[in-house]
């Protein structure tokens, strides 16, 4: 167990991810300074499920993915610029009294996948295709987002991978399930529940399943034939996981 600064927000950050920062509320900016001034460059980031980034009084997710700072920079005003890397996921165990940020008393929650799968023919065997498949399918969804343009949801409509780019996601299935998650364009629920699976193999499937579901969406507002259906279809349309 560890005690660990935590940086709750309104999207989900995925081990291997990248995530830009621009922090201007006092107690985040004490955040930083603390972590900086110990030389510690770490801390955890969760979803908030319900209320505002700003102000206090959310409630936060107990999994999220520990934030690495690579660069900082103090601007004018007191804001911080901050682009940071998730390393990898954590469980809260308890929240802290928050001093003035968020503390949580959290737990390293390692991916179900054993470092030596290629030995493993079958899993081997199973998921390599089931992976080339869906970065065919995460490429697609991208293509037709991009033509329908950002913001077609009501929110950023783009993962980290805007263009679409698979080319150089990792042949390891636990890799590459964190880093399709990254590149789809999906809501913060459903890359939650991305987060939340066991390990690469449920993680894959389960993106399969919301691309298949996203694609035929997508295609259906670029033939023109109406709105959007009204819930549980397409990037976060309600706010909720997958079920």
């Amino acid at each position: 167990m560890a005690v660990l600064p935590m940086f709750p927000l309104g999207s989900v950050l995925l081990p291997g991810a990248v995530l830009p920062l621009q922090v201007f509320e006092p107690r985040y900016r004490a955040l930083l300074r603390d972590c900086l001034a110990a030389d510690a460059p770490d801390f955890g980031v969760v979803l908030i499920e319900r209320g505002s980034e700003v102000g206090g009084g959310e409630h936060r997710s107990m999994i999220g993915t520990v934030a690495r700072m690579i660069q900082v920079a103090e601007l004018g005003d007191g804001r911080f610029a901050v682009v940071c890397v998730g390393t990898r996921r954590i469980r809260v165990n308890a929240w802290l009294p928050d001093d003035p940020y968020p503390l949580a008393d959290v737990d390293d929650w390692p991916d179900d996948w054993p470092e030596d799968w290629r030995d493993d023919l079958e899993s081997a065997a199973t998921l390599l295709p089931q992976l080339a498949d869906l970065r065919a399918r995460v490429r697609r969804a991208c293509a037709l987002a991009g033509e329908l343009g950002d913001g077609v949801f009501g929110d950023r409509l783009f993962g980290d991978g805007a263009a679409g780019d698979t080319d150089d996601v990792s042949d390891d299935p636990l890799v590459a399930s964190y880093q399709l998650a990254a590149l789809a364009p999906i809501g913060p629920a459903d890359r939650f529940a991305l987060l939340r699976a066991a390990g690469p193999a449920a993680r894959i499937a389960r993106l399969d399943e919301v691309m298949h579901d996203l694609e035929a969406l997508l295609q259906f507002r670029l033939g023109g034939a109406g709105g959007l259906p009204s819930e549980g279809f397409g990037p976060g349309s309600d706010g909720r996981p997958r079920t």
